[in-house]
């Protein structure tokens, strides 16, 4: 994340982060909708089994949301999408957000538990020192982008937790992470239909 303005209000942060993820999105669904057909020539086999893997899929994505959201949750979104069980789906989804959301309190806990230690100053120094500033300045509210940007939410979240931020207030915030999930899985399910009919 570049560095922000010193005079960008919290607003114009969220917003201008706000745009990236849906330009990224844009990007991804694009690509994926301009391979539908390919994909279903020649992948739907392996697509299909992969989708079938559950544990595999919920543990691999849980390891990515707690390790700061390696894998985009629109990948998982877009292997089940390609079977066409919309209540499956759904239910997918249901998983993937709850993962997400549990996996940002537990974020937050890690920070709470261990911010004093020397490993956790450590990840800090390599991977968090740019959001840290973010967090200095916007509080709560960089918890808000990470839930609905690709700011990666983990990070934030363990940010929030080592600065104490009250956490029935990081709980509520947290609740936009579900937004996102809906928005983006009822983007992924219809835009393929809609432009390839």
């Amino acid at each position: 994340m570049a560095q922000e303005n010193n005079n960008e209000t919290a607003s114009g942060f969220l917003l201008r982060n706000l745009f990236k993820g849906l330009l990224w999105f844009a990007v991804f669904i694009t690509a994926y909708i301009l391979l539908e057909s390919y994909l279903a020539e020649t992948l739907s086999h392996e697509m299909n089994y992969l989708a079938n893997q559950y544990v595999l899929l919920f543990s691999i994505f849980s390891i990515s949301e707690i390790v700061f959201g390696i894998i985009p949750p629109e990948f998982f979104m877009i292997l089940w999408q390609h079977q066409g069980d919309l209540t499956a789906y759904i239910i997918n989804l249901s998983i993937l957000t709850l993962i997400s959301y549990a996996a940002g309190v537990l974020g937050y806990y890690i920070g709470y538990a261990f911010s004093k230690t020397a490993f956790f100053n450590r990840v800090k120094e390599k991977h968090l020192t740019q959001y840290e500033n973010s967090l200095k300045k916007y509080g709560v509210y960089l918890v808000l982008v990470g839930a609905v940007t690709p700011v990666p939410f983990s990070a934030t979240c363990m940010l929030a937790g080592s600065v104490r931020i009250n956490f029935k207030t990081f709980l509520l915030v947290c609740i936009s992470r579900i937004v996102r999930f809906a928005a983006y899985g009822w983007m992924v399910w219809s835009f393929p239909s809609w432009f390839n009919g």
